[in-house]
């Protein structure tokens, strides 16, 4: 991503609604796991950005390390400021770990940005301990493509049967696999068929657009997924979530 991606999403991402719900879908998500995930795992977040969802993935004593392609997220923190015990820098589809190194591989929002998805897929699978569990979240539906995705250099966004044909063509088993951010897709749809008419020209970031008023409003709304996720697959939203198994 561009350096004043990184820099706006660092401002943003504690408190702007899209992050915050992403990570209660997750939290959920990583408490469906148990028992299989046990206190004390070891987890991959794979793309970690500057941060943000260390806590979540360490929580309960977990381990978590993080990696990114990129210095410019892993220079704006302290390695162990939010959750990770360490962040590193690598490349997703040739991740510098052992085999069988983590039972949890956590890749949000990471594979629409890389050229070779599959090859990535295939390291979340070397890098698995048998029987650990990879969450991972990809933009969804091409019909939504607008400015983040410019700015985020994404790569493409993903159908269901597309990420499904991905992880499992990489040897993972897929476990579940539901669209997510469904309740603000006719919204999100909307604005973006909008923009790509009449872009504002400030504009530098989609997460720069509302208040704190709309900011909270959109938060409520997207948090009264996250129960319905931990149980039910969704038939559309902006976004998919995926649990993966290693065999």
């Amino acid at each position: 991503m561009d350096r004043r991606t990184y820099e706006i999403e660092s401002q943003v991402e504690r408190t702007h609604w899209w992050f915050r719900g992403r990570r209660k879908i997750l939290t959920r998500l990583i408490t469906g796991l148990s028992p299989a995930l046990a206190p004390h795992a070891r987890v991959l977040d794979v793309g970690c950005g500057t941060g943000a969802n260390g806590p979540v993935l360490a929580a309960a004593g977990r381990t978590a390390i993080g990696v990114d392609a990129s210095s410019v997220p892993l220079a704006q923190h302290g390695s162990g400021e939010r959750g990770h015990t360490a962040r590193v820098r690598g490349d997703a589809a040739s991740l510098p770990f052992a085999d069988g190194s983590f039972d949890l591989v956590a890749a949000l929002d990471v594979l629409e940005h890389m050229d070779d998805d599959r090859a990535a897929a295939r390291e979340f699978l070397r890098v698995l301990a048998p029987g650990g569990r990879a969450i991972i979240f990809v933009p969804a539906l091409k019909i939504l493509w607008g400015l983040q995705d410019d700015v985020s250099h994404h790569r493409r966004r993903y159908r269901r049967a597309e990420l499904h044909a991905v992880l499992t063509n990489a040897g993972l088993e897929v476990e579940r696999l539901t669209y997510f951010n469904t309740l603000l897709f006719p919204p999100i749809l909307a604005a973006r068929l909008a923009m790509r008419v009449r872009r504002p020209k400030h504009l530098a970031s989609e997460n720069q657009v509302g208040g704190r008023l709309t900011n909270a409003l959109l938060a409520s709304i997207f948090a009264l997924e996250a129960p319905i996720v931990a149980k039910l697959d969704l038939p559309i939203g902006v976004s998919l979530a995926c649990i993966a198994r290693r065999a």
